[in-house]
């Protein structure tokens, strides 16, 4: 076992006796949602129903804490709704309700029949494979994509626009992702002796009680506020910790970019950046201090709609910070330039000296590296240079191996450069949720010649597009290891029960992958596939499972002795072997190797002739305590504290439109609408929307694919990236908004 690693001293086994049932502790993570690890301790009867999840007060990260969701698994577990078993329908009778059981032996045959007839006639390319967000799969189903021979494994989310932006753009300029230090890293948590608390967390773009990214826990939040920490709030609304922070930024959705160069500017110019660092560890600092110079506070407010006098004291209170932390979210990345913009937000908190020290951003302590794919190795070079959009967008040669989205439905569309015939779609709702134009979406997968889902439930994906249908587990009823994103520890998922003929995404993927590719594939069980992905810890999957989760040593200030960069050498992970405020990867990509901003079309500035007819800027995306992006929908609890898709509207600006708390409204944008019921809420800016996504009615007709086209707040975005292929507007648009007629 591995000596190195730091484990928790827990009370009992991972399973035990207790009464009447049986106890095991594990971990929480997909599905159903979400990005996390937490903590849980699971009661199965005597037949080996799941009947209670509780939160574990021995993890150090929850300290027995749970959300809703994972307290009401056993509801999602046993629902008479799950799919139990493998379906195929003919491919003539997409979009109707026409479904054969089938076995897992036959859905294999198919599948694998119908893909190497397309690896034949049109190449292993011809063939996608994507996957949606938050899931423990994207080891599993890259080693597949890849050992089929197809470069083309991707999520149809126009510029990956959730997370690999600011991933992909801190590879870039800093060699390494980043977390804000909450001493998740060490097992004994505030109590190590090496930590700090942070003087001041800024919270920017995220909502970390409802929404945790990057393996952070919103509790985390309170705990250091209740050690002193303070708080800056950067969101367009006011939310509890807003109402809690010394500072609230309510900034222009979409704007983020120009808000953090203002700050820099002032930072600069105040001399309250940390000139031994910048001289020492960054490189660029004097072309970004001219870029930070054109913008002065006066603009960046008219921009930002932030008061002048708030982006003043925010940037002194960072500036002038013993130690300083970042939590920031998908806001950043859906914009349209969503690079430059987290370019530009991470830049405070290195000329100011916050990256790997007590209390600042650290570099997320990994086990294994699995968040660029596990198995590129098996593709080979050839297939490699196929990857859809590389030519296009560079950037995407230097980091993650995904093809891009938008290319990749463009491709679909075209055939150019080459013809798509068939999906492997795993976990993943992209008509109802990734999309954008979703009809669009719709009708180009509606193109293929074969498309195979993975799910829990029967989706509007699965209703409009699927032939072949395959059964997921949910975590509770499979084995796995848990690297979840942002700081890794080990931690184990362990099975304790079993509903129908369902089998994990890891059994599945494993399965197929003997079949098309043996020699990827050498191990006999999942387990054994564990175990061999968990050879840096020196433990079996089988002894992590019994001493989970188990911590890796780790330090501060890496970078000054040399263990931040493979060589050894001090420094950090770029071709200059500084922090690259100037990115040569942009250059050599052909993009500004600056952070810039750039207003997020349609808008209030970049198409004012638009605002006449659309005078509101619509935010969507939000999330809320009982739902997961587009699950949860039939779940009954879940259902009842959220049973509508609501657009969140100001008492003054719906009373302008006739507009009553409970009404059925129109959001309409340029390019389309989708239903909604009003919320009248003071927390929101009278200029500003706030929208639901991921909704669809699994009580609606299959054959309607539930309502999606009617409910998809996606039908008023187009598809539209980055200048780098990163980034997209699902965060900042405009519309108008009337009420449903009847009949409607």
């Amino acid at each position: 076992m591995g000596t190195d690693y730091k484990l928790v001293d827990h009370e009992k086994p991972f399973h035990y006796r207790e009464g009447d049932y049986d106890v095991t502790r594990g971990c929480a993570w997909t599905g159903p949602g979400c990005h996390l690890g937490c903590g849980v301790i699971m009661y199965t009867d005597e037949q080996g129903k799941l009947v209670k999840c509780e939160g574990d007060p021995e993890d150090p990260w929850t300290d027995g804490r749970l959300c809703m969701r994972c307290l009401d698994v056993p509801e999602v577990t046993n629902h008479k709704e799950r799919l139990r078993y493998p379906m195929k329908r003919d491919p003539k009778d997409r979009g109707k309700d026409i479904w054969e059981r089938i076995t897992w032996d036959e859905a294999y045959e198919l599948i694998t029949e119908k893909f190497m007839d397309m690896k034949e006639k049109y190449g292993a390319e011809s063939v996608i494979f994507a996957q949606g967000t938050g899931r423990d799969i994207a080891a599993y189903i890259t080693r597949l994509c890849w050992s089929f021979g197809s470069p083309n494994y991707t999520g149809l989310l126009s510029g990956q626009a959730c997370y690999l932006p600011r991933i992909a753009g801190m590879a870039a300029t800093t060699g390494h992702p980043w977390i804000p230090d909450a001493a998740q890293q060490f097992p004994e948590r505030y109590d190590h002796p090496d930590y700090e608390v942070p003087e001041v967390m800024f919270i920017w773009g995220n909502y970390p009680l409802k929404s945790n990214i990057e393996g952070f826990y919103g509790h985390w939040v309170i705990d250091l506020m209740k050690r002193g920490m303070k708080l800056v709030t950067v969101d367009p609304k006011v939310t509890w910790l807003a109402s809690k922070s010394e500072l609230h930024l309510r900034v222009r959705p979409g704007t983020d970019a120009a808000l953090a160069l203002g700050m820099m500017k002032i930072i600069i110019e105040e001399d309250l950046y940390d000139h031994e660092f910048v001289d020492e560890w960054c490189y660029g600092f004097e072309e970004l201090k001219e870029r930070a110079a054109e913008f002065d506070v006066k603009r960046v407010s008219e921009i930002t709609w932030v008061p002048e006098d708030l982006i003043v004291k925010a940037a002194r209170m960072l500036g002038n910070a013993k130690n300083s932390t970042l939590q920031w979210g998908v806001a950043v990345d859906m914009t349209r330039e969503a690079m430059p913009a987290g370019q530009a937000i991470l830049a405070l908190w290195e000329i100011t000296g916050n990256m790997e020290r007590p209390g600042g951003m650290i570099v997320a302590p990994e086990i294994l590296s699995v968040a660029g794919g596990w198995g590129r190795e098996v593709l080979g070079p050839e297939q490699e240079a196929k990857r859809i959009g590389i030519q296009d967008y560079p950037l995407y040669n230097f980091g993650f191996a995904v093809s891009q989205p938008d290319e990749t439905v463009k491709t679909i569309e075209t055939g150019v450069p080459y013809e798509i015939h068939g999906a492997w779609l795993q976990t993943t709702n992209p008509i109802a949720c990734m999309g954008a134009d979703p009809q669009r979406l719709y009708h180009a997968l509606n193109k293929l010649d074969f498309i195979v889902v993975v799910d829990l439930f029967k989706t509007p994906t699965i209703a409009a597009l699927a032939d072949v249908v395959l059964p997921a587990q949910t975590f509770p009823e499979r084995n796995g290891i848990a690297f979840v994103s942002g700081a890794q520890r080990g931690s184990t998922i362990n099975k304790v029960t079993d509903v129908g003929e369902c089998k994990s995404d890891m059994q599945i993927n494993l399965e197929l992958g003997k079949m098309w590719n043996p020699e990827a594939w050498p191990w006999d069980n999942v387990d054994d596939m564990f175990t061999d992905m968990l050879k840096p810890t020196d433990m079996t999957f089988e002894e992590l499972q019994e001493v989970a989760p188990a911590y890796q040593p780790i330090e501060y200030y890496r970078y000054k002795t040399g263990k931040l960069r493979a060589d050894g050498k001090p420094g950090f992970n770029t071709p200059t072997g500084r922090i690259e405020l100037w990115s040569n990867f942009y250059n050599q990509a052909g993009l500004d190797p600056l952070p810039y901003f750039e207003e997020p079309e349609p808008g209030p500035t970049s198409t004012p002739e638009l605002m006449e007819e659309f005078p509101l800027v619509m935010t969507s995306g939000a999330r809320f305590w009982g739902m997961f992006h587009s699950e949860h929908r039939q779940i009954e609890r879940m259902r009842h504290y959220r049973p509508w898709p609501l657009m969140e509207i100001h008492p003054e600006t719906a009373e302008r439109y006739g507009i009553k708390d409970g009404d059925w409204v129109w959001m309409e944008g340029p390019m389309g609408r989708a239903k909604r019921k009003a919320k009248l809420t003071p927390v929101m800016d009278r200029r500003i929307v706030s929208c639901d996504h991921g909704w669809w009615f699994p009580e609606g007709d299959p054959e309607k694919f539930y309502d999606v086209f009617d409910l998809n707040i996606n039908n008023t975005l187009p598809w539209i990236p980055g200048k780098s292929g990163f980034g997209s507007n699902y965060k900042s648009s405009i519309c108008k908004i009337y009420k449903v007629q009847d009949g409607e």
